[in-house]
């Protein structure tokens, strides 16, 4: 069998397929939701403020209270999510750098755990959605 030039070497995906995550940090930014992935339960975020790793577009897990039909996209939302922080090794670090071209040490994870709708559009900030 003829190896990929692309392919990773197994004990760099084994790594990074059985990495352990840390305690997660809880996390509150403001942003909005560019698409909404239903069957999956996840959104993708851009972020005003970037997290940890320098990122501003972030993708979350949903808890199972929040509704994936109850979101909006393109409204601005205060999110409340962990993030989950498994660092790799010196070696895969090095790898991905040297053959990859790829600047990362650690993978992340992001549930988000609640949010707020945020009215920047008007003057009143509350919301008047009572049934």
């Amino acid at each position: 069998m003829v190896k990929k030039k692309d392919e990773i070497p197994d004990w760099v995906s084994d790594e990074i397929k059985n990495a352990k995550f840390k305690k997660p940090e809880e996390l509150k930014r403001s942003g909005y939701i560019l698409e909404i992935y239903g069957s999956d339960n996840k959104i993708d975020t851009q972020l005003y403020d970037s997290v940890e790793d320098g990122r501003h577009i972030v993708t979350m897990d949903l808890t199972k209270k929040i509704k994936p039909s109850n979101l909006e996209k393109g409204v601005v939302y205060e999110f409340t999510f962990d993030q989950h922080k498994a660092p790799l090794s010196k070696k895969v670090t090095e790898y991905l750098q040297k053959e990859k071209e790829l600047e990362m040490a650690a993978i992340y994870q992001f549930e988000l755990k609640s949010l707020e709708l945020l009215d920047v559009g008007s003057g009143n900030n509350t919301e008047s959605d009572e049934e």
